[in-house]
C-alpha cells in the first residue's frame, strides 16, 4: 500500500512542476522573443523489497526551444530583430554579458540605450550611449547612424554598432532573468554574418493554443494521481476493517 501511495505521490508532484513549466510558458507568449521551456517525463524504478515491478515518474527540463518566433512589423525606429540566428549582447543585472533576442530597445533619460526589461544594451566597447538626435536608423549589420539634433537631414554620423554574437545552441544557458549567458562564463565574441532588420520584432516562440491542450492534459493527470492516492487510503481502512474482523 506504501508503494502505491509513493507511486501515486510521486506522479502528482512531478505533474504539478510539468504544470509550472507549462504555465510560465504560456505566461510568456506575448513576451519579445522569449524562447520556450521544454520538460519531459522520465521513469525511474521504486527501489525496495518485493519485485522491481512499479516505476514512479520525474519531470526534468530538457532545455529550450531553439525555434525562432514570427517577425511582426512595428515601424518603430528603435524596434530590431535578429534575422536567423543570432544574438543581442546586453549587460546583465550582475554586470556580466548576457544575450537576448528581445530587440524593443529604448533610450533612458541619461541617453544610454537598453532593452525594453532596462538591461544596457552593449557595442563593441561596451554600453552605448546615444547623443541627442532627431532622427536614428539601424543599418543590417548592427551599425548605429542618427541624424544629430540641429542639423540636416543630409548629415548622418555612425555612432556606435550593436554587438551581435553568435553562440551555438550547446554553448549558452538561459539564467533566471531570462537572459541567455555563456555556460563557460566567457564572452561570446561578436559575429559580423548577424543580420538585423528594423521597424520589427521577434514574437514569443509558444505556441499558445499547444500549451493550452498540455495545460489541461497536465490536470487531468494530476486528477488521475489524486484518485489514485484516494483508492490506497480506502484500501487501506477497508484493510483495517478486516484485521478488526479477525
Amino acid at each position: 500500500m506504501d508503494r502505491m501511495l509513493y507511486v501515486a505521490m510521486t506522479g502528482a508532484k512531478e505533474t504539478l512542476n510539468a504544470q509550472a513549466v507549462n504555465n510560465h510558458n504560456l505566461a510568456n507568449a506575448s513576451t519579445t522573443g522569449f524562447r520556450a521551456d521544454l520538460a519531459a517525463f522520465q521513469s525511474r524504478a521504486v527501489d525496495g523489497s518485493g519485485y522491481a515491478s512499479r516505476v514512479y515518474t520525474q519531470s526534468s527540463s530538457i532545455g529550450w526551444d531553439h525555434k525562432q518566433g514570427s517577425m511582426l512589423s512595428t515601424g518603430r525606429d528603435l524596434d530590431v530583430a535578429v534575422n536567423g540566428p543570432g544574438w543581442i549582447a546586453v549587460q546583465g543585472a550582475d554586470g556580466k554579458e548576457a544575450y537576448t533576442r528581445a530587440g524593443d530597445l529604448q533610450i533612458d533619460a541619461t541617453g544610454q540605450l537598453t532593452t525594453g526589461t532596462g538591461h544596457p544594451v552593449l557595442g563593441d566597447g561596451g554600453p552605448l550611449v546615444i547623443p541627442p538626435y532627431s532622427s536614428i536608423f539601424f543599418a543590417g549589420d548592427g551599425s548605429i547612424s542618427i541624424v544629430a539634433q540641429g542639423q540636416s537631414p543630409q548629415t548622418t554620423s555612425t555612432i556606435g554598432r550593436l554587438k551581435l554574437v553568435n553562440p551555438t545552441n550547446d554553448q549558452i544557458d538561459r539564467g533566471d532573468d531570462g537572459l541567455f549567458r555563456m555556460k563557460d562564463g566567457s564572452d561570446a565574441p561578436a559575429d559580423a554574418a548577424v543580420q538585423i532588420g528594423t521597424g520589427v520584432l521577434e514574437s514569443s516562440n509558444v505556441n499558445a493554443a499547444e500549451a493550452m491542450v498540455n495545460m489541461i492534459e497536465l490536470a487531468r493527470h494530476f486528477e488521475m494521481q489524486v484518485k489514485a492516492i484516494r483508492t490506497a487510503e480506502e484500501n487501506a481502512t477497508a484493510a483495517q476493517q478486516l484485521m478488526r474482523l479477525g
